[in-house]
């Protein structure tokens, strides 16, 4: 850390500015990390892409069955995420060696997460998709895809794990590769299945969701094979059983109940905008899926800036580094910010042909381009919204963003996005105008409560 007397000294003018040395850190720690994530959403991109060229009634099915498994996902990749700030934090504080007791922890409690929400999706999933009001033939088309995918999220939490504690090390490089591999197994499965091949039958949807499991269970077993191969998996105690520290524990848990809340709120509500696009019609549901599924590819950078920046924050908070903290957080939102801009500027004039490589059916692509170019509006405070609360959660403040994702999409996004959609007939342009003002929310008040414990100090 950094002493007062290193900052106010004269040749402290001479150096490079601190903000400036940051920069460098961030994208080492995020740039794979950020490959890494943009792998996981090459997937559904991937799945999107071939159905949507094979039947957009698949594609719908496939859509509807993945939005309560979302749910489901990205609420269990939420409360596993004490695994990388506590390894960070243990890193920050110069104990590497109880690094291993981290990850330790965050396999059985990852193992428990999975097999419990496969056995709650694969039990309620289908029952819900038959009694909120779609179609009966899209909940009978989605459901089978549905019990597919609660298959894999057993082995999906425990990968989850393996990539938080690497991230946590700052070494995201080995799980981005092992990402990118997983992709390559997707896209040949994909093709497979889908279409039908080699005297298979043509299972669409069904075996879009049979390929995530295939590529699912590769990354887990690529990236344990190389955790057990690392030369200081020892050192790190990785094979050693740990002695019970219930204070870390506790901890490692609150941070991730933080987290899976929060991701709860969020990725549920934006869950219930597929629902609501079912109720419109098949189209719109289609519709509603490219969006979503390029917003979904353009989030996994800012979550893995938010990666870097918890890495960063983690280390400084471990540290007791209150300025270290305060530069972590500032680079990666500017960061951030810039990022957004420019993706903005690119999607909103290119919205027509961005869909057009998802659809030649021309009804189709008559909803989905204006819902496209609208949602360009939304970036910026979309992505600064999650980098700003995970730099808040890995300085310790847990409350205030799970508590902002519930109100912003819970209380705002859900019911303007019916109230715009339907009752106004608005349809998916409806949709993306409330997650445009629920993120404007989100952001300014996540914002105002860093620059808030920012002047409070540790």
């Amino acid at each position: 850390m950094e002493s007062s007397a290193a900052r106010t000294s004269p040749e402290a003018g001479t150096r490079a500015s601190p903000y400036r040395e940051e920069l460098p850190q961030l994208l080492k720690l995020s740039g794979p990390v950020v490959l890494s994530r943009l792998g996981i959403m090459t997937m559904g991109l991937t799945d999107a892409v071939v159905l949507g060229r094979y039947s957009a009634k698949e594609l719908g099915f496939h859509a509807l069955a993945w939005a309560p498994t979302s749910v489901a996902l990205t609420t269990a990749i939420g409360l596993l995420v004490g695994v990388q700030v506590m390894t960070a934090r243990a890193v920050g504080e110069g104990r590497r060696d109880r690094t291993g007791a981290v990850l330790r922890r965050g396999l059985s409690y990852g193992l428990l997460i999975g097999l419990a929400s496969a056995v709650l999706l694969a039990a309620l999933g289908p029952p819900f998709l038959h009694v909120i009001g779609l179609d009966p033939e899209l909940a009978d088309g989605a459901s089978l895809p549905l019990l597919v995918f609660s298959l894999s999220l057993p082995l999906y939490a425990l990968s989850v794990v393996g990539s938080f504690w690497l991230e946590g090390l700052a070494r995201p490089g080995p799980a981005a590769v092992a990402m990118w591999v997983a992709n390559i197994v997707n896209l040949a499965l994909v093709l497979l299945l889908v279409p039908g091949h080699f005297g298979l039958p043509a299972l669409g949807a069904t075996g879009a969701a049979w390929a995530t499991f295939g590529a699912r269970t590769f990354l887990t077993l690529a990236i344990f094979a190389y955790i057990a191969r690392m030369g200081e998996a020892r050192s790190l105690g990785v094979f050693r059983k740990p002695e019970r520290d219930r204070a870390a524990e506790a901890e490692q848990r609150r941070i991730g109940y933080g987290g899976g809340a929060s991701n709860f709120f969020e990725v549920a509500a934006f869950a219930s905008m597929n629902v609501i696009a079912g109720w419109i019609g098949g189209l719109a549901v289609a519709a509603w899926a490219i969006v979503l599924n390029v917003m979904a590819i353009v989030f996994m950078v800012p979550l893995g800036l938010a990666s870097g920046a918890a890495v960063l924050v983690g280390r400084a908070y471990g540290a007791r580094d209150a300025a270290g903290i305060v530069r972590a957080g500032v680079v990666a939102f500017i960061v951030t910010l810039a990022f957004a801009l420019v993706v903005s500027l690119v999607i909103w004039p290119a919205a027509g042909l961005i869909v057009g490589g998802y659809t030649r059916e021309t009804p189709l692509l008559a909803i989905a381009a204006p819902a496209m170019a609208l949602a360009a509006l939304m970036f910026v405070p979309d992505c600064l919204q999650v980098v700003v609360a995970q730099a808040l959660r890995a300085r310790g403040d847990v409350l205030v963003p799970t508590a902002t994702h519930m109100v912003t999409y819970f209380g705002v996004m859900m019911p303007l996005g019916y109230w715009l959609a339907i009752p106004l007939g608005y349809g998916v342009n409806g949709l993306v105008g409330a997650i445009i003002l629920a993120s404007l929310i989100s952001a300014g008040l996540l914002l105002a409560r860093f620059w808030m414990l920012s002047r409070r100090g540790l």
